[in-house]
């Protein structure tokens, strides 16, 4: 099967888990340049950045259209995660690529296992200076993740914005986008010495694929459950992340 196919084919997948699960999708990204596409880990988070960037972009305009996203909240949570994330990205350079392999497995692990948790209810918002300082936290977080990965994190961005900034979820969802699309290209910038080493021919129906796919996902998501949609979901994410492991330390 040519490149490109592979590329249009792991796009669509993409795009169609991010649609329909609102958030972890773009943790297949990263698996799918490696071992479908032939990219190095390195090159791999790189070109994963992008595809986040550009679907996340999108997203958050039509959930802006809609009144989701709240953007003051969304600007103080990224700034948090600005600095963090340019320095994962620096950082992430320099990593041995098993250990790049490694710890993305686990992140794919945590993804997957907090997908198969039940949903409980959103706790109460602590007082407004506790939050503040927890909502820095979290976004600093977030921001490392992104950096050093590859991925947007919303599986850990939707609830640190409930959960911390006290979102309602509508709200956490969309203005998570704008925390995503800011880190990353921070994170985007921070490699750009690196970019060179990217395939661009395949990032690019890659992405364009990833885009079409999650206004399918979204088509999806309102015609199954989204609890059977998010556990078929978090099993194939754990059966990456175990393949993605024993890569990495075979």
């Amino acid at each position: 099967m040519s490149a490109l196919l592979l590329a249009l084919g792991a796009g669509a997948v993409t795009g169609l888990a991010l649609g329909a699960l609102g958030g972890g999708g773009s943790v297949l990204a990263v698996p799918a340049l490696i071992y479908l596409l032939g990219f190095t880990p390195a090159a791999a988070t790189t070109a994963s950045l992008v595809v986040v960037t550009v679907t996340s972009a999108t997203a958050l305009g039509a959930h802006a259209r809609e009144g989701a996203v709240r953007w003051r909240a969304g600007a103080v949570f990224a700034a948090a995660g600005i600095v963090p994330a340019a320095v994962g990205g620096a950082v992430s350079r320099q990593l041995p690529a098993a250990l790049l392999t490694g710890a993305f497995a686990v992140l794919a692990a945590v993804a997957a296992l907090r997908m198969l948790r039940p949903a409980t209810a959103p706790s109460k918002a602590p007082p407004i200076p506790a939050r503040a300082s927890r909502a820095a936290g979290a976004g600093a977080g977030l921001g490392a993740v992104t950096g050093v990965l590859g991925v947007g994190g919303g599986f850990l961005a939707v609830p640190s914005l409930v959960n911390v900034v006290g979102l309602r979820m509508r709200a956490a969802v969309g203005t998570s986008l704008l925390v995503i699309t800011i880190n990353s290209l921070t994170a985007l910038a921070a490699r750009a010495g690196s970019a060179a080493d990217v395939d661009w021919s395949a990032v690019g129906p890659f992405a364009g694929a990833a885009i079409l796919g999650a206004w399918d996902g979204r088509r999806l998501a309102s015609r199954l459950a989204a609890g059977t949609l998010q556990r078929l979901f978090a099993y194939a994410l754990l059966a990456v992340a175990a393949f993605m492991l024993a890569d990495a330390v075979c």
